[in-house]
């Protein structure tokens, strides 16, 4: 059975999560950005750096809220959500701060369920932000076609010494 189409389930992350969130993250980063990101960059990413993160990020009384997409105990990508960072965010507004898969997954259906579980118990009143690197256009693509649509701000990261425009997306 080929990677992609392997059955899998979407529930809460857990703290047992880290590792396997951490190993899709970097993967994803390195995969996604080339071309975008300075390579350098992506070739230091540290996957045990990245678990020790997200142990800490998904430890009880933490404001981010992650879900995890399994098959077979292996993490195939994740979502996470939580208050808002921006300075200029309405109160109640909330953040999607990262979807990220495992290349082997992509187009499954995956990040589609991922950020369709995240946003469900959401009221369609509440303001949803996130923000996505304005060169990468494969996640602009999949989040207008899940309602979000840039809000006109834009915002530069310095990532590996290169400053790269974001863009915010609010859903509507």
């Amino acid at each position: 059975m080929s990677e992609q189409r392997r059955e899998h389930t979407v529930r809460p992350a857990e703290a047992g999560d880290a590792a396997g969130i951490a190993r899709v993250h970097v993967l994803s980063l390195q995969q996604a950005y080339v071309g975008i990101v300075p390579g350098d960059y992506l070739d230091a990413l540290d996957v045990e750096k990245r678990a020790e993160e997200w142990r800490r990020d998904l430890s009880p009384g933490h404001r981010v809220r992650a879900w995890v997409a399994v098959a077979d105990d292996d993490v195939l990508g994740f979502v996470s959500t939580g208050p808002s960072l921006d300075e200029d965010a309405d109160p109640g507004t909330l953040q999607v701060y990262a979807t990220y898969l495992d290349p082997e997954v992509w187009g499954s259906g995956a990040a589609r369920e991922l950020l369709r579980t995240a946003l469900e118990g959401i009221g369609p009143r509440t303001p949803v932000t996130l923000w996505v690197f304005a060169e990468n256009e494969r996640a602009r693509h999949f989040y207008r076609r899940h309602g979000f649509q840039p809000d006109g701000v834009e915002r530069t990261e310095d990532v590996g010494g290169t400053e790269l425009l974001q863009l915010r997306y609010r859903r509507r």
